[in-house]
């Protein structure tokens, strides 16, 4: 499969310790299967952080999902489960850490993450939060976390 990410500066060598922390499956090297969320995401990039709109393009050989020495986090659907995670990955205050090689779910993006807001202000409760972000339409995304995981991506562009 092709997974694409979006960033504001090219490299050829991914480095997990210049990953941002605190990002939704934790630090790592996230990407995409829709190259147009990875479009928006370099242009993101590129407005804050200055440089150039660039998308990677890398082949992931799914197979080694299986590979019983990876540890990997699947979330298949939006759950209070998926939910809790990432409220968990995202706060800057808790200092959490899982031992994921690989995270796998639904992408959060800034409509997401307003909804994610309003549950953090207690504007709303977990079980409405579930309810609004199941009937969006969110791609996957890959978050790979550890060097082990890294060396399953082939860049192909």
């Amino acid at each position: 499969m092709i997974l694409y990410h979006g960033t504001n500066t090219d490299f050829q060598n991914i480095d997990i310790s210049k990953s941002f922390p605190c990002k939704d499956f934790g630090k790592g090297f996230c990407l995409t299967e829709i190259q147009g969320h990875a479009i928006r995401m370099a242009k993101h990039k590129t407005c804050a952080f200055g440089g150039t709109a660039i998308v990677q393009e890398y082949q992931f050989d799914e197979a080694c999902l299986r590979d019983d020495s990876l540890k990997v986090q699947f979330f298949d659907r939006v759950s209070v489960e998926w939910a809790e995670f990432i409220l968990k990955n995202r706060d800057w205050k808790q200092d959490f850490h899982h031992d994921y090689d690989i995270v796998i779910g639904p992408t959060v993006d800034d409509r997401v993450a307003f909804l994610i807001n309003r549950y953090e202000s207690g504007a709303i409760i977990m079980r409405e939060l579930i309810r609004m972000l199941k009937n969006r339409k969110l791609s996957n995304q890959y978050c790979f976390e550890t060097p082990k995981a890294v060396s399953f991506l082939k860049r192909i562009r």
